[in-house]
């Protein structure tokens, strides 16, 4: 239900003295069970099996391409568009002192209904942690979607041509990019009110907690950080 990316598998950590490992940090768990537990992830699941945290620690160099240049950045999270995928957020902050990247994804299931997957990278030098929430549509599914396209319906910033919608769906930081299940104006955050039971809304609140209440054990301090 939750492989919407082939996973990089965590390396073997080499024999040495550093103190670092996937406990390093701690994150919210909500009282959730955990299905999944080695040196490189943790996962928790909630009671229904629809929604899921996780922590990840890779103890090899990122494969980010760069965190200082966001376009560069948001070019390479695009990527996504070749599963059948699109972008709802790929931005860049500072979490605690650490620079880290936040991303909010969505992908088509197979039958009906989305996937949403949120993730927190913060890497350093030689290592990275990813901390990952995802869920899905079940159920009936597209009701907000229809409640807010009728909105833009009926204003008409959202109209029909030959090609259908016009104006719903747009990549949130370049227009011009066609590829994968791009966001529409239902994804935005303001919306998230109205629609506290949507998985874009859970990853969303759940990231955003994870955020917050995140923990850095004091061994990651002396860590070299990412710098590209």
């Amino acid at each position: 239900m939750f492989n919407f990316f082939k996973k990089r598998k965590p390396a073997e950590k080499p024999a040495n003295t550093n103190p670092v490992n996937i406990n390093s940090i701690s994150i919210p768990t909500f009282g959730w069970d955990i299905v999944e537990k080695n040196d490189g992830e943790i996962v928790w699941v909630n009671p229904e099996q629809s929604a899921l945290i996780s922590i990840y620690f890779f103890n090899i160099p990122p494969d980010l391409p760069t965190i200082k240049d966001i376009d560069a950045l948001r070019s390479f999270h695009r990527s996504v568009a070749d599963s059948g995928g699109g972008i709802i957020e790929v931005s860049t902050f500072n979490l605690k002192g650490f620079p880290s990247v936040k991303t909010i994804f969505k992908f088509p299931q197979p039958e009906k209904g989305m996937s949403y997957l949120a993730s927190v990278t913060i890497p350093f030098e030689n290592c990275s942690f990813v901390i990952k929430t995802q869920a899905v549509e079940v159920g009936t599914t597209g009701i907000r979607d229809a409640f807010v396209l009728n909105k833009f319906l009926e204003s008409g910033e959202v109209t029909f041509d030959d090609n259908g919608l016009k104006n719903w769906f747009e990549d949130p930081y370049d227009p011009t990019f066609k590829e994968g299940t791009r966001m529409n104006k239902s994804e935005k955050e303001e919306y998230d009110a109205e629609f506290p039971e949507h998985p874009l809304t859970k990853v969303r609140n759940m990231i955003n907690q994870a955020i917050e209440e995140v923990v850095f054990r004091d061994e990651l301090k002396d860590l070299p950080i990412f710098n590209k």
